[in-house]
């Protein structure tokens, strides 16, 4: 785990929420991001969209229709 999830996520206890929510907002798109990313690579790799989708725990149909299209 990240140290800027940790400190989101300890954060999230007190002080005032709307920071954080921003902060969480944009942790939230590097993720998006990261993820988009290593399902292309993976793809490149040839790994089915079985495997991609097992490794983030979804369907496969939910993994194709998310990733499949770009």
């Amino acid at each position: 785990m990240s140290d800027d999830i940790r400190t989101a996520i300890a954060s999230a206890q007190g002080g005032d929420p709307l920071p954080e929510l921003r902060r969480l907002r944009a942790l939230h798109a590097e993720l998006a991001r990261a993820e988009a990313e290593q399902v292309r690579r993976a793809r490149g790799l040839g790994f089915s969209w079985v495997a991609i989708a097992d490794a983030l725990g979804v369907s496969r149909q939910a993994v194709h229709k998310k990733y499949g299209r770009r």
